[in-house]
């Protein structure tokens, strides 16, 4: 297994999922560009599980090598990759962060994809779990920046979707919404339409399992999100979304 952003929670709930219902995986590559953290994650897998886990070293804010992953392979990936950066007050001008939220969550983060989909396609079979979000379903004032980036996110791969359908290669998009993350720490959450990582990462597995295509991790933002798209626009600008 692939996991790409590894010291996200939900990534290290789903591992741990897979490994109580699936048993032990004889490969597993933890991404992250953080690997202090990340180490201490292979130690809790190693002591509970005895499972082997190997750690690569990612940064999306620069150019990536791709020769150091030609011996990566594996039948299932999972993508937790994702930079909120400044809300739009604080960022919007500063070209920084908009690059910075741009690279990780979608320009640096397509072709990465797109070379572990080729191993997929390649080897005749495959399932990639990616996160995207429902900020992506339209944009608002509150994240617009990181919600353009998240929407490429989604486009990509329902065209990645219907690309390696004849290919027997899965791609599934999981649109979470509110999750209690350190990304959304100190965030006025609702909890009714917040989820846990642990919760989250349960529904994904199932959902995984299933072949499912698309899914909103609670299913009421399906229903929140389908509203917020059909507002008329000349309602929808006068808005503080």
């Amino acid at each position: 297994m692939i996991v790409l952003g590894s010291n996200s929670e939900v990534a290290q709930a789903f591992v741990e999922e897979v490994l109580q219902r699936d048993g032990n995986l004889e490969k597993l590559y933890l991404f992250t560009s953080e690997p202090e953290l990340a180490h201490k994650f292979a130690q809790h897998l190693q002591v509970k599980y005895l499972q082997e886990s190997e750690i690569v070293m990612l940064d999306l804010t620069s150019e990536l090598n791709f020769s150091r992953f030609e011996r990566v392979e594996s039948s299932l990936l999972f993508c937790a990759v994702g930079y909120l950066g400044m809300d739009s007050e604080e960022g919007l001008y500063d070209t920084k962060n908009t690059t910075r939220v741009l690279d990780i969550n979608f320009s640096r983060l397509i072709p990465l994809l797109t070379h572990f989909a080729e191993k997929m396609e390649r080897r005749r079979g495959g399932t990639m779990i990616v996160l995207s979000s429902v900020a992506g379903d339209r944009g608002r004032q509150s994240n617009f920046i990181y919600g353009s980036a998240k929407a490429g996110l989604t486009a990509y791969l329902s065209g990645l979707r219907n690309y390696m359908h004849h290919r027997r290669v899965h791609i599934m998009t999981v649109k979470p919404g509110f999750m209690r993350t350190k990304m959304t720490e100190g965030l006025p959450l609702n909890p009714v339409l917040t989820v846990t990582p642990s919760r989250a990462a349960a529904n994904i597995y199932t959902a995984y399992r299933n072949k499912r295509n698309v899914i909103y991790v609670l299913p009421v933002w399906r229903l929140i999100m389908f509203v917020i798209k059909n507002i008329p626009e000349f309602i929808f600008v006068k808005l503080k979304l």
